[in-house]
């Protein structure tokens, strides 16, 4: 299946895009963002991309890409891209940077990734499975208090300690290997369905936010945007779960106004450290037409804040 870029017209919109203008693309995914920043872009403009999955940076489009002066592909976590700015001397003259987060298409689609619980396949999860600790490994290992703790926070799963327990005498027979494995484990560990949700949806997402470490991963991005943009650069952020919306938007707020409230202290309004960002507008939204073509837009949601 084609990997359609999300809210497409609307992140290129809100990038205001400048024709020698600098920008990050730390989403890269097969392309479909950069290659419209791309396009605005006049002779002398830069763009700089980044993706962890090396099947990305692989890919056809990628290789097409790097034809083009303008561009440069890095396979590297967004989560170091200060430094890679910093080395190319552009710390403080990028005018925007593109996250669009979560699983592309492709990475769903691939069997042997092991993201999708619909094609049975390696319990893999890593968005570069050429480094860290795979999903098998870590369900072969996790205490059960913390393999709860994950499936509640970063699934939302009110059934976490059934399916903990269930996964701990699991693989005391034998380890859980394949996504059927652990699918078919969930659900029947769950005793409710949720209607139009396979019980195995928020099992899935906690295990692959925590093997890919994703909110640490863009807590720390986030950190780092504010000293790579240069003044009037924009952030534009597409999340599509809560638990990502809820730290860009707390983020963005923090940044767009005082670091904190002093109170009835008798500190000057001077004296306040400020933050660095402007926020631009409320959350936007997919519009009917593109969750028509694309269902993968229904949960989108695009916050946007420009460097001070």
């Amino acid at each position: 299946m084609e990997h359609l870029p999300v809210m497409y017209a609307e992140a290129l919109q809100q990038l205001a895009i400048k024709q020698d203008g600098i920008y990050l693309d730390g989403t890269f995914g097969r392309g479909g963002h950069s290659q419209g920043i791309l396009n605005l872009l006049g002779p002398n403009g830069k763009l700089l991309a980044f993706d962890r999955d090396f099947d990305a940076v692989s890919s056809v489009g990628a290789e097409a890409m790097r034809l083009d002066g303008r561009f440069k592909l890095i396979h590297s976590c967004f989560s170091e891209l200060e430094g890679i700015v910093q080395t190319a001397g552009l710390t403080g003259k990028i005018d925007g940077i593109l996250l669009d987060l979560g699983v592309s298409s492709p990475q769903l689609d691939n069997p042997g990734r092991g993201f999708s619980f619909l094609r049975d396949g390696p319990l893999d999860m890593r968005m570069d499975d050429s480094s860290g600790v795979s999903a098998v490994q870590w369900l072969a290992s996790v205490e059960e208090d913390y393999l709860v703790k994950v499936l509640f926070d970063y699934g939302e799963e009110k059934f976490a300690r059934r399916i903990a327990r269930a996964v701990v005498e699991k693989r005391v027979d034998s380890p859980i290997t394949t996504t059927r494995q652990l699918a078919e484990l969930v659900a029947s560990a769950v005793p409710m369905r949720e209607i139009h949700k396979h019980p195995a949806t928020r099992t899935f997402q906690a295990i692959r936010i925590e093997v890919n470490r994703e909110l640490e991963e863009l807590k720390a991005v986030l950190e780092q945007s504010v000293r790579v943009l240069g003044p009037g650069g924009r952030l534009v952020v597409i999340s599509f779960h809560s638990l990502e919306d809820r730290i860009v938007k707390r983020f963005i707020r923090d940044e767009s106004g005082a670091k904190y409230n002093p109170g009835k202290l008798p500190i000057k309004e001077v004296d306040i450290a400020k933050g660095m960002l402007k926020k631009m507008g409320k959350a936007l939204k997919a519009d009917k037409q593109e969750i028509s073509q694309n269902p993968r837009a229904r949960s989108a949601v695009m916050r946007v804040a420009e460097r001070i």
